[in-house]
């Protein structure tokens, strides 16, 4: 975890989800713990440092996903060429569970890799018996970056293809110009066309056999097999070749998805141009630390996450945050991998290494995601493990009854029992999702949504209420002082003085508007006063002494708990507040002493996000820890009409209850740390501003990358559209397999034709599926 750190001027906040422990507070001078609340507070240390507790502890809890390590597991990370499909997913975990000692299995299809979680000394025997099933095991080391995978469909491949195609049609015309399926030269061009493509077929059905599997190639081998005794010598290699060019089509378009994930860790450069010495020389980026120089020129792409020491330029950010127009840069700026520098050139200090850079990460998290199966997706493994022996059963009852019900022979019912064997294997059914699922990830990465995985991609649509936070999501997030009133014998740039330096040691954007107006204002003037017996009073204020005497800055709730508040000081306090504005009070034995007012700007973008949000039948709540009638300025800016303020962490988190007893599924968007509980309490967590912030990344379900909140409700229409695939590919599946089935029961199917039912249908729903990659909003 980490806290979060102040930015200069003129540099979006990003603030962290996750909350600080008291132990890695950086210890102030004079004994003070730096600390604001007047909002969103910063409860780094003091008495705050229950609830900072009790947040982190909510968040821990959602923050561990599927692809955290079981306790006490070791895991290894294998790369298995020939595993591209769930039917091959089902065979290593059916050689693979039953072993002593593997605690859990990780498969990430598209990239072809297995992680073994296991409780093992010796893992030759799961690598023996991944070589028993022809799925020959390659070990990754951990951090390694993976080769790139060969080609789906090597141009040697396609020659055997082509090879077995002309082969197949030749047959079927020489049993159709001579009238007889077993004619030498008809069998001849069968048996070539099998050998050409079908052998890798019936491996792994023989493979399947003898491990007890039902799956599509002993399937597949079962009908070819039983269409050679019974002397159907030509339709046997059509079926190889069609299954054979419909599986090469299947590779190709899985490829294209695969491309899609890739093209995100793609972007970085390999190179860096490094100052050694005197000279700058080009480094592979992996050799390149935290801490080096680096340059970037106009039209390059910057190779790691750095900030700017020399250089102001434009850059396309969009390879992370989605967003096409140029950023301006400057000194002090961040700069994030793979984005492109348009203008200009930078110097900059590594702040981060090549695996852990922001675009790293956000690529880890998607391949991450892929191992979570969404509901759906469990939903279909489950009825495809049921489903396939029942038709095994209804296909050999058809051989065994047909001839008793009919006055057709054994041989045309085995026939049909053949045909049914190849329509019920359920590939199209297993395979749309994980396809599907991909793609909708992909097409979220590429607007600068990360989705940590399908569970929470179709859970987008179930969203009846989303709870917003004001400061930082609705807001600009970076307040400006705007009044400074003495109370008392003060005057007012003395009392900025005195606020300015209990705050001085704040990252909290309130505090830094203090600060900021006294250093604006500071020259010539006396420098900050030492704050000793500092403390932070949660949701409050803070307290320290200066010069031997108490001062609290904070909230009007402050001010009361004191009992220090008059009606005339209620009055000013109530002018400010009806106007939007954060009224902080400085206040001290004898009294209140200063009234500062600091004020926030609603984004642009946040009355579009609201309506639209509307529009998708989303009840949209502000949820601040500011004073209610700023809370209810700001809503009523945006289009909100449910608002809340005054609210603690903890009262925050009984908002997000409410809201779920009331409406059923319930979003929260943030970006303050005492969003935490109500982020791991809600359905779905939206971290706004997450770019370059690795606790937002690891912790939130959805990391929305910039600061745009127009992205949540791309973000509801996306699980919308995956849903609507997702159902259409399972009743495509569904029904093209209902349909042949009635066909082979009634004798009209025929084994090729079962096969366009199968692979056709894989086809159709894997083509579907990828549709998601050209989801427009």
């Amino acid at each position: 975890m980490s806290q979060k750190t102040p930015h200069p001027p003129g540099r979006r906040t990003i603030i962290p989800i996750h909350i600080a422990p008291p132990a890695a507070c950086c210890p102030p001078p004079s004994g003070a713990t730096p600390a604001h609340a007047s909002d969103d507070v910063d409860p780094c240390c003091g008495p705050a440092a229950q609830s900072a507790q009790f947040a982190s502890a909510q968040l821990a809890s959602t923050a561990t996903h599927s692809t955290q390590a079981p306790p006490d597991a070791a895991s290894v990370r294998y790369r298995i060429e020939h595993m591209d499909c769930p039917t091959e997913e089902r065979l290593i975990r059916n050689k693979l569970e039953p072993m002593p000692g593997i605690v859990r299995l990780d498969f990430n299809l598209i990239e072809r890799e297995l992680t073994v979680y296991h409780r093992l000394s010796d893992l030759h025997p799961v690598e023996e018996a991944l070589i028993a099933i022809g799925m020959a095991p390659r070990l990754l080391e951990a951090g390694q970056r993976p080769t790139a995978l060969p080609p789906a469909l090597p141009m040697r491949a396609r020659l055997w293809l082509g090879v077995s195609g002309v082969a197949a049609v030749a047959a079927e015309g020489s049993a159709w110009i001579t009238g007889n399926e077993h004619h030498p030269l008809g069998a001849l061009l069968a048996v070539v066309a099998i050998l050409t493509s079908g052998l890798p077929t019936l491996k792994k059905g023989w493979i399947a056999l003898r491990h007890f599997t039902l799956n599509i190639y002993f399937l597949m081998t079962l009908a070819v097999g039983g269409a050679l005794l019974i002397g159907r010598w030509s339709e046997a290699a059509m079926v190889v070749f069609l299954f054979a060019l419909a599986e090469a089509i299947e590779a190709l378009s899985l490829e294209r998805a695969r491309h899609a994930i890739q093209s995100l860790s793609a972007l970085a450069p390999d190179t860096a141009h490094v100052w050694l010495g005197s000279n700058w020389v080009s480094q592979p980026v992996e050799q390149v630390s935290t801490g080096a120089r680096i340059r970037v020129r106009a039209g390059e792409r910057v190779p790691l996450d750095a900030r700017i020491t020399q250089g102001q330029a434009a850059l396309n950010e969009a390879p992370i945050t989605g967003e096409s127009l140029p950023v301006d840069k400057q000194p002090g700026d961040t700069l994030y991998a793979g984005t492109i520098v348009t203008n200009g050139v930078l110097e900059a200090t590594v702040t981060a290494a090549a695996n852990d850079s922001t675009l790293a990460r956000v690529a880890r998290a998607i391949q991450e995601a892929q191992s979570q199966r969404a509901p759906t997706q469990r939903f279909v493994d489950q009825f495809a493990r049921y489903y396939t022996p029942i038709v095994v059963l209804l296909a050999l009852a058809t051989a065994l009854l047909g001839p008793m019900f009919s006055s057709q022979g054994w041989l045309h019912w085995v026939y049909q029992a053949l045909v049914m064997l190849v329509i019920a294997c359920p590939c199209a059914l297993v395979v749309s999702t994980p396809v599907t699922v991909v793609s909708g990830l992909a097409a979220a990465a590429r607007r600068g949504i990360l989705v940590k995985g399908g569970a929470h991609l179709e859970g987008g649509r179930l969203l009846k209420a989303i709870a917003l936070d004001k400061t930082g999501t609705l807001t600009l997030g970076k307040p400006a002082l705007t009044l400074v009133r003495s109370l008392g014998t003060l005057s007012d740039t003395e009392a900025l003085r005195l606020a300015a330096s209990l705050d001085h040691y704040s990252a909290h954007p309130v505090a830094q508007a203090v600060v900021q107006a006294w250093q604006a204002r500071a020259e010539g003037q006396s420098p900050l006063s030492e704050v000793t017996a500092f403390h932070s009073l949660h949701g409050l204020g803070v307290r320290g002494d200066i010069a031997q005497q108490t001062w609290h800055l904070g909230n009007h709730r402050l001010l009361e708990d004191l009992g220090l508040c008059s009606p005339e000081v209620e009055a000013q306090l109530a002018q400010i507040e009806q106007t939007g504005q954060t009224a902080l009070i400085l206040s001290n034995s004898a009294g209140p002493q200063a009234l500062l007012a600091v004020s926030d700007t609603l984004r642009p973008e946040s009355i579009e996000a609201v309506r639209q949000l509307k529009a998708l039948g989303i009840h949209p709540v502000m949820l601040s820890g500011d004073n209610a009638l700023a809370a209810r300025h700001v809503a009523q800016q945006a289009g909100i009409d449910e608002a809340h303020g005054n609210l603690l962490p903890q009262e925050k988190l009984k908002a997000i209850e409410d809201l779920i007893r009331e409406h059923g599924h319930v979003g929260m968007v943030g970006d303050g740390v005492n969003d935490g509980p109500a982020l791991a309490r809600a359905h779905i967590g939206l971290a706004m501003g997450a770019a370059g912030t690795a606790t937002a990344l690891e912790a939130a379900d959805v990391a929305i990358m910039d600061d745009d909140p127009r992205k949540i409700g791309t973000f509801v229409r996306l699980s919308h559209q995956t849903a609507a695939v997702l159902k259409q590919n399972i009743a495509l599946a569904l029904g093209i397999k209902i349909v042949f089935f009635a066909l082979a029961l009634t004798g009209h199917a025929t084994l090729w034709m079962a096969v366009f039912a199968d692979m056709g249908a894989s086809l159709i729903v894997v083509f579907n599926g990828l549709r998601l990659l050209r989801f427009k909003d």
